[in-house]
């Protein structure tokens, strides 16, 4: 591009602040929109990951009260949401769990939205929630390891995220004692 020279184009006046505003508008509208996509990602991320998080421990009997705490105390710890907003997003994911047919719907969400260490996280929550009670049954295992392969989480990954929720308990019950 050598010899080629750039053109400013300079606007006077009263047109010049009249592009300039359009810009700036045209750039808060852009903002506003990103803005508006990134509250329904995280809306739609939270709603999934409670459905799937309710699938998991539903597999086999209904939800019991043990595994209905630690998923309130999931979503207000780990997602800062109040006693209300959490309640209310637990009964919408158990009606979307309940209508699932496979785990595909839900991982394949989880897969737009989140990254690497976002899935592992989905995957160590799914733990947390079926070890709530301290039992843990062949058909929650096999949920979790087929949810985990769809989340692209490894069986080493898996494995290890299991250890480790079995150690926090064993290092609560430690210090409880």
């Amino acid at each position: 591009m050598a010899g080629r020279k750039s053109t400013v184009i300079v606007v006077p006046g009263e047109s010049g602040r009249v592009m300039f505003g359009s810009i700036k508008a045209f750039i808060s509208r852009a903002i506003e929109d990103a803005s508006q996509r990134k509250n329904v990602e995280q809306r739609e991320l939270l709603i999934v990951t409670a459905a799937l998080l309710i699938h998991v421990a539903t597999v086999h009997s209904e939800l019991s009260d043990i595994r209905r705490a630690r998923l309130h105390a999931i979503f207000k710890s780990h997602y800062g949401l109040d006693d209300a907003p959490t309640t209310q997003l637990l009964v919408n994911a158990d009606a979307l769990a309940r209508s699932a047919v496979d785990l595909y719907r839900f991982t394949r969400r989880l897969n737009e939205l989140l990254d690497d260490d976002g899935r592992r996280r989905i995957v160590q929550l799914m733990w947390e929630t079926v070890y709530a009670d301290q039992r843990v049954n062949e058909f929650e295992e096999n949920l979790i390891w087929r949810a985990a392969d769809l989340l692209g989480v490894s069986s080493r990954q898996r494995v290890e995220l299991r250890q480790r929720v079995i150690a926090g308990i064993k290092n609560l019950a430690a210090v409880s004692a």
